[in-house]
């Protein structure tokens, strides 16, 4: 499916990956609906925009059934219908082990990551349904197919949204609309930031995890984009997460022990200290 012309949804548009797709997105000739629950981040992002009139804001809080389903005929309104659907937004847990996260914060991390993106797949899907061409663009996470110690209800929540994506493409096979789950690993974001989340042990944002190489934010969202235009069911973001699917299924319990000796400072980081 080709963007130019096309109306795109983008959720999580505020920074990051997401602020990348929406001016990618225009650059390449579509409309962008950006959607974030921060408007100064969104006045951002269209101020990156090199047509900003190809853009229209919409604060919205993907976990309110009701302000998304309100959402379609808002962007209609501004835009025109919708034709693609990037489910972009999300938000990492605490670097601690599960018995130690608190009820608020598992229902914070599940809300945000997996009913999000599936309350705003059912609130678009009627609509791209009736378009003659469509596309549902889901970012799950390298965390999604890969335990990864200190995120374990933020993976759970994205292996979620990875097999509700996959279930989709069956569900869609003998209609217009085109589906695709997106794998990213490390990438040069705010996430801890966004996520309100502190990284033990002093370390600052995604950059500053060790031992593992970093995608950029606007690499990332040419890949996303390119995966989009040439109908891929999955597109895997930056070398760490193309590798470790292969070691996952080649050798899946060396490929979580080597996950886990590289989260070990984070999880554990006083005797990271001592030993260093």
């Amino acid at each position: 499916m080709q963007l130019a012309g096309a109306t795109v949804v983008v959720t999580g548009a505020g920074g990051g990956i997401g602020r990348e797709l929406v001016v990618q997105a225009v650059a390449r000739g579509a409309r962008v609906a950006a959607v974030d629950i921060r408007q100064e981040a969104l006045d951002e992002t269209v101020a990156a925009v090199a047509d900003s009139d190809r853009v229209a804001t919409f604060v919205v809080d993907i976990t309110d059934r009701d302000a998304v389903a309100a959402l379609p005929a808002a962007v209609e309104a501004a835009l025109g219908p919708t034709d693609v659907l990037v489910n972009n937004a999300g938000i990492i847990q605490p670097f601690i082990r599960l018995a130690e996260l608190d009820d608020e914060t598992i229902d914070r991390v599940i809300d945000v990551n997996l009913y999000g993106p599936l309350n705003m797949v059912r609130a678009f899907l009627p609509g791209l349904l009736a378009r003659p061409a469509a596309h549902v663009l889901n970012v799950s996470s390298m965390g999604g197919f890969l335990p990864v110690p200190g995120q374990t209800i933020y993976g759970a929540a994205k292996a979620g949204v990875k097999l509700m994506t996959e279930g989709l493409y069956a569900e869609l096979l003998d209609t217009q609309v085109g589906v695709t789950v997106v794998m990213p690993g490390a990438v040069a974001t705010d996430i801890t930031g966004n996520s309100g989340v502190d990284v033990p042990g002093g370390a600052g944002d995604d950059e500053d995890r060790p031992n593992m190489p970093i995608t950029e934010p606007a690499d990332a969202a040419e890949t996303i984009l390119d995966g989009i235009e040439h109908g891929k069911l999955y597109v895997f973001v930056g070398l760490d997460a193309r590798l470790l699917n292969i070691a996952t299924r080649i050798a899946p319990r060396q490929a979580t022990h080597l996950i886990q000796s590289q989260m070990k400072r984070l999880l554990d980081p006083a005797d990271a200290a001592a030993a260093g």
